[in-house]
């Protein structure tokens, strides 16, 4: 094979400027740096939708193709600022992509023609990744991705005593070059071209040192200088990137600007960017600030319909979805600027807002974001009453609190619905909830629900009645009491009525109390007495006065009664001593 000609860069770029084919092929790769480029830009704000990304490629794989169709395998050198083709720079701005493949020893970069998009794709995923992060360094990356139309040459780096870094750069470029030349075939069965015996290679190397069996060796960053460097990155953004950055589009803004879908475009470049950073506090800062401009009397139109277009933005489904991915299991770093961003929001966030719900676990966020729903529930009920009936217990926990924080005038029938669903957990914590209502729409579904099916539901009912009316809620409980279905009551549901009886602390409540103490047992009717003191006494212990207090003292000083009864007496009597008057006071005491 002829050896090259070498020549200077100088008269390279004669050369090319000479020759039509070569600024043909300069242009379109430019063309696809170009493109390239822009496209990592859109993936960079959109990361979190991965399902665009090769949408955002499509034009730099047109590009490539148009190069790969006409003139065949595309060979670019990588520098540590650009990538070049025949000495000519192709990235028309600064770029930290060919760095990146720089670093890990990547001196060329080949596209073979029929790239297809996918490989793209994975190829600019994998230029985007961390490996200070914790990813996987590019070489392995691209080892693993085992693409088939890019092909990539890898020089390590060697040092020999006695010689200078340029003298050893320089054998390793005919060593590179050398190899390269054996890959560069336009035969499809490119991989006969590559093999390269020992014979050979020493033959090319006329020359050239014998490097084989040096020792690679060099200082590398330990991870606490990555760390470190990591962190004064982070807060050279958030500190003072961020904040000018802000600050410069302001300017232009007041400055005036004739293109408004450019300036929309630039807010919502600059809302991506902030929520990536979970900097909710700059985002608040520029709804404000947007706010005050559209208020001014000169130009206030234009702004104002950009402040429409910025919150419309930012309720858009896919950047609730990273709110949501921020605030899934993480706690908020300030949780006010998260809850003044939601607020912000129109109904039309209602929607995405509750399916961002159901992936929070962490139970701060998800309280945080129940009350900023609160504020949407009074005015549009209805999503949030569609879910109480869901098969997911936490989910009607949070629809509940939600719709009681909204404070909606018809929450209570809303509630309502709930009883009826099987979760009887669900079911109890919003009776209490309903309990706490005190309007006459809340007692007629405390009433009903003494006659629901199952008995905790019937207890608590009964629990909750006397908080309502003590009057009326005497009669309903006797009423309960005289039923025929009474007898096949368990022990724990007559008990809870009769509690609930006393509670009510009328005369008659009591009255009925003492009647039942007083009934002698004989020996037909005794267990049916004795069942009737021990509801008495669990009566005088509902009723937790002054009054009952008494009753049940002379109960433990009637020795008459049957020992069983004067122990649960002596017992309701401590409790109530103990709710009345605490630990230490003694009734006598505070006479």
């Amino acid at each position: 094979m002829a050896q090259p000609q070498k020549v200077t860069d100088a008269n390279a770029s004669a050369e090319a400027e000479q020759s039509p084919e070569v600024r043909e092929k300069v242009e379109l790769a430019r063309t696809f740096a170009f493109h390239l480029l822009k496209g990592i830009k859109q993936i960079g704000m959109y990361r979190h939708n991965e399902a665009r990304f090769p949408e955002f490629l499509a034009k730099a794989q047109e590009a490539i193709s148009a190069y790969t169709e006409k003139f065949g395998p595309l060979s670019l050198k990588v520098e540590q600022q650009n990538f070049t083709l025949h000495n000519e720079a192709l990235f028309t701005e600064e770029s930290s992509l060919p760095y990146k493949f720089f670093r890990d020893g990547i001196r060329q970069l080949i596209f073979r023609p029929g790239l297809p998009l996918e490989e793209l794709v994975t190829l600019t995923l994998i230029a985007l990744s961390e490996p200070e992060r914790g990813a996987e360094d590019v070489l392995a990356q691209l080892w693993r991705a085992g693409m088939q139309q890019v092909e990539y040459v890898v020089v390590e780096g060697f040092s020999m005593e006695g010689a200078s870094e340029d003298e050893v750069q320089v054998e390793v470029d005919k060593v590179v070059g050398y190899l390269y030349s054996r890959l560069q075939t336009n035969s499809d069965d490119f991989l006969r071209f590559a093999r390269v015996s020992a014979e050979d290679l020493d033959a090319k190397l006329d020359g050239v040192e014998q490097i084989r069996g040096l020792v690679v060796g060099g200082r590398h960053a330990t991870d606490d200088l990555k760390a470190r460097l990591q962190k004064d990155i982070t807060e050279e953004e958030n500190a003072r990137l961020f904040p000018k950055l802000v600050g410069a589009v302001f300017q232009v803004v007041e400055g005036g600007v004739d293109d408004a879908v450019l300036l929309e475009e630039i807010f919502l470049q600059l809302l991506d960017m902030l929520l990536l950073q979970d900097d909710f506090g700059t985002v608040n800062q520029i709804v404000l600030k947007l706010r005050a401009l559209s208020q001014r009397a000169d130009g206030g139109d234009d702004l104002a319909r950009l402040l429409s277009s910025f919150l419309h933005k930012m309720g858009e489904e896919q950047r609730l979805s990273r709110v949501g991915e921020s605030l899934k299991t993480t706690r908020a770093k300030q949780p006010q600027d998260v809850t003044r961003y939601l607020q912000a929001l129109g109904v039309d966030s209602v929607l995405p807002l509750l399916n961002v719900l159901e992936t929070i676990e962490l139970p701060e966020n998800r309280a945080l974001l129940c009350d900023v729903l609160g504020g949407f529930a009074r005015d549009l009920p209805e999503p949030f009453v569609a879910r109480l009936l869901s098969d997911r217990p936490q989910t009607v926990r949070d629809m509940v609190y939600i719709l009681e924080k909204s404070n909606h005038p018809d929450r209570v029938k809303m509630f309502a619905q709930v009883l009826k669903s099987p979760n009887l957990v669900v079911k109890l914590e919003v009776l209490q909830i309903i309990g706490r209502g005190r309007t006459a729409e809340a007692r007629r579904i405390i009433y009903d629900a003494l006659n629901d099916s199952v008995s905790q539901v019937r207890m608590l009912a009964a629990k909750l009645l006397p908080e309502f009316d003590r009057d009326k809620a005497f009669p309903d409980l006797v009423k309960l009491v005289r039923d025929p279905g009474w007898d096949k009551k368990t022990s724990d549901e007559k008990a809870a009525v009769y509690a609930a009886i006393g509670a009510t602390n009328l005369p008659a409540a009591l009255s009925m109390m003492q009647q039942l103490l007083a009934v002698k047992p004989s020996l037909l009717n005794k267990r049916r007495v004795m069942e009737d003191k021990f509801l008495a006494i669990h009566g005088l212990g509902g009723a937790g006065s002054i009054q009952s207090y008494k009753l049940l003292q002379a109960v433990v000083e009637d020795k008459s009664q049957p020992l069983d009864v004067l122990t649960a007496a002596r017992k309701a009597m401590y409790q109530t001593r103990k709710a009345l008057f605490g630990d230490s006071a003694l009734p006598e005491e505070t006479t």
